[in-house]
């Protein structure tokens, strides 16, 4: 590969490369389960955290394609007293209601990253964050809504597989 092509990839892709490498090498070194166990549980974290990084991403660009693939295809996503059952009904929700997704609103998504958290459990797992979304043209907060999620890996990637957004109750730290 190029030298400029290696230079030009984000930092993300090189940390992930970096987990996976040594997840590998740990494999193959003979090391014992425990230090393999737990090299697989960082990799797990990080690829279960890059589901909020790209949300956020797919949300602040309108990007419905990465938005979506994030999602299981029988997910189910549950927003106020609405349930979406699949990624059509799904999509159907970031397209015609989610506020951040439609024409007229330029918003940027951010979140606090030390209310985040995760959970690994083998293939399965959790995710939560919040979402702060900023209108660029008033430099004010809009909306601040958080995303409690149950995730597997499906096929080799960590996807949503259930979902349910809702407003902060408590906008403090723990």
């Amino acid at each position: 590969m190029e030298r400029t092509k290696l230079a030009a990839r984000p930092a993300r892709a090189w940390l992930a490369a970096l987990i996976m490498g040594m997840v590998l090498i740990a494999c193959g070194s003979g090391q014992d389960t425990s230090t393999q166990q737990a090299l697989q549980k960082q990799a797990d974290t990080y690829a279960i955290q890059q589901i909020e990084v790209n949300w956020h991403k797919a949300s602040s660009t309108k990007d419905i394609d990465l938005m979506m693939s994030l999602w299981a295809d029988n997910a189910t996503f549950t927003v106020g007293s609405k349930t979406y059952t699949g990624k059509d009904q799904i999509r159907g929700f970031f397209v015609n209601d989610a506020a951040p997704f439609q024409a007229g609103n330029d918003w940027v998504s951010e979140t606090p990253a030390f209310k985040s958290r995760v959970t690994v459990d083998g293939n399965s797992g959790t995710l939560y964050f919040e979402c702060v979304y900023l209108d660029m043209h008033t430099q004010k907060v809009t909306a601040i809504v958080s995303a409690d999620q149950n995730v597997e890996r499906v096929g080799g990637q960590w996807l949503i597989i259930n979902s349910t957004a809702a407003t902060p109750d408590n906008l403090n730290p723990y």
